[in-house]
């Protein structure tokens, strides 16, 4: 794939970033559009002209939800290895009633 500059707007500024195909290109205006949202929202929240103090604002906004997100994604999983747990628990029942009932049928 052919590596290609685009030039991005966040917050004004403009940035030229390195894609390297049509996915990537929509995915970074993706971002893009995503971090450029969370800086006004910040600016209009905080009532500061400072773009430096926005972005720091903004970024902690980002790592906030990151983490938050992380955090669901983990109790999810141990929800999600309790359940599995569960089944071969279930699994291994079924199998051994499976059995005794088929031992039952043969000596009968």
């Amino acid at each position: 794939m052919i590596d290609r500059i685009i030039e991005v707007e966040i917050y004004g500024q403009k940035y030229r970033i390195r894609v390297r195909g049509e996915e990537d290109e929509k995915y970074i205006n993706h971002l893009t559009s995503y971090v450029d949202q969370k800086m006004h929202e910040v600016a209009v929240k905080s009532k500061s002209a400072d773009m430096l103090k926005i972005a720091v604002l903004a970024a902690m906004n980002i790592a906030d939800e990151y983490f938050l997100s992380q955090k669901k994604l983990d109790q999810l999983n141990e929800v999600i290895g309790q359940m599995e747990s569960e089944l071969g628990s279930l699994d291994a029942r079924l199998s051994k009633e499976d059995k005794e009932y088929d031992d039952l049928e043969k000596t009968s």
